[in-house]
């Protein structure tokens, strides 16, 4: 008895890349970076605990031009999957889901979370 070979699933690689799909693996990958920010936030409140000087260590850190850049990716990355997300429950009601809204809606989903990002970021530096 000979054994047949079983059908390989299609991969990344046989696919045409949609923005759809794109958006589909930048929600998750922000969900992962959310994982991390939030490990920042719980640095700094952990920092704030122990005292002044913890303090102004991690306030050092993160007002660094590295720490400032990985705090804009996480800006950006929370708002990314929020919208993510929201795009979700419309679809959820299954509005927006022919071919030409659907392309649109995640278009709207990537300028509408830089755009998001650029403004909390720009009152952040008006605020302090």
């Amino acid at each position: 008895m000979s054994v047949r070979a079983r059908p390989t699933s299609p991969h990344l690689q046989i696919y045409r890349w949609t923005i759809t799909m794109a958006m589909s693996i930048i929600h998750r990958a922000t969900g992962i970076a959310n994982y991390a920010g939030m490990a920042l936030l719980v640095i700094w409140l952990g920092a704030a605990a122990f005292g002044q000087d913890a303090l102004t260590s991690v306030n050092f850190i993160y007002g660094s031009w590295f720490g400032q850049l990985v705090l804009f990716g996480f800006t950006w990355s929370l708002a990314h999957h929020m919208l993510g997300g929201l795009r979700h429950f419309v679809w959820d009601f299954a509005v927006m889901m022919e071919p030409g809204q659907r392309e649109a809606l995640a278009w709207a989903n990537l300028a509408a979370s830089v755009v998001i990002t650029l403004l909390i970021w720009t009152l952040f530096v008006w605020m302090v």
